[in-house]
């Protein structure tokens, strides 16, 4: 009798163990990169419909935290916005690329000479001297008027996040830190960013396009315009350049190679070692089926023959 209890015990033990790790295999966990934390929600919420045993938990807070989740063993993806950088491949880090997308500079529509930016754009140089040398400190002085005395106030990211990076690389051989170094304010988080824009009449920044335009309306939020860049560098914007009403202009642009790499660039999911189980499943999905919903998100897709080399790194588990 003793020894049959034992048993039991045991058994509902084991039945509970295992009910826990069926659990736990039913769940994948995601963090990281805002760029691509709208996306996955998407795709989570698609694949729930095909796979509603499994479990998708997302959660956003910069491309650094998705980075380092995923080498820790945190996370089953961590969603990276910027390349990937060789010692992190050192530790053991495996990527697959499943999307595009942009950062623009951004600044209040109350901007004191918005009129005049939204006519003429900016230069590279000159958001680099606005960004990074700080050359140029007052909104008159960058339209060539002396007499608007009001201060640029320059905002910039305080986590450790794709849009920083790929910014700073835009305006030449820098990185976040550098920014960070010479900015007015670093905020937390892309929504944060763009709502410090949409508070301060003053203000510069940037952000992913995903912030800038709204879902439903195509338009940019109230508050907040996207600053577009003077690609030919002739004073003036060209129609070619004035692709910033509608995030669907601005993502045809990015689709087309109008607009530049930096600061578009490629969206990537991360683990260690290499993506397995129904980890693996969700990331073969994504890169098929799961593709017919990046263009209508806001994002741009990947060419077929990227797609393809995406795919055969997948089934190999090796880059």
């Amino acid at each position: 009798m003793k020894i049959i209890s034992i048993l039991v015990i045991y058994l509902l033990i084991f039945s509970f163990l295992s009910g826990c790790t069926i659990q736990d295999k039913k769940t994948i966990k995601v963090s990281g990169a805002f760029a691509l934390y709208p996306m996955m929600n998407i795709w989570a919420e698609e694949y729930k419909k095909i796979k509603p045993d499994v479990k998708i938990e997302v959660s956003a807070g910069g491309a650094g935290k998705g980075m380092s989740d995923a080498i820790l063993g945190i996370v089953d993806i961590g969603m990276v916005s910027r390349d990937i950088y060789q010692e992190e491949i050192n530790q053991g880090i495996f990527w697959i690329s499943v999307a595009k997308d942009a950062v623009v500079a951004t600044i209040n529509t109350n901007n004191p000479v918005i009129e005049k930016i939204l006519l003429n754009g900016l230069t590279r140089q000159q958001f680099e001297e606005i960004f990074i040398k700080r050359n140029i400190t007052t909104w008159g002085q960058l339209i060539g008027n002396p007499t608007i005395k009001d201060n640029i106030r320059v905002y910039t990211r305080s986590d450790a996040c794709g849009a920083a990076e790929t910014w700073a690389l835009y305006l030449g051989d820098y990185n976040q830190d550098d920014l960070t170094n010479v900015a007015d304010s670093a905020i937390n988080g892309d929504p944060n960013l763009a709502a410090a824009i949409q508070g301060d009449r003053l203000g510069i920044g940037f952000n992913n396009i995903n912030f800038v335009y709204d879902s439903t309306t195509k338009k940019p939020f109230e508050g907040i315009k996207p600053v577009p860049i003077n690609l030919n560098e002739n004073g003036f914007l060209n129609e070619n350049e004035r692709f910033y009403d509608t995030r669907d202009d601005i993502v045809n642009s990015i689709a087309n190679e109008i607009y530049p790499s930096p600061p578009a660039r490629a969206l990537h999911l991360v683990t260690k070692n290499n993506f397995t189980d129904i980890t693996k499943d969700f990331i073969y999905w994504i890169l098929t089926e799961g593709q017919k919903y990046v263009s209508t998100s806001g994002y741009i897709e990947l060419s077929e023959e990227t797609i393809s080399e995406q795919i055969i790194y997948l089934e190999r588990g090796e880059r």
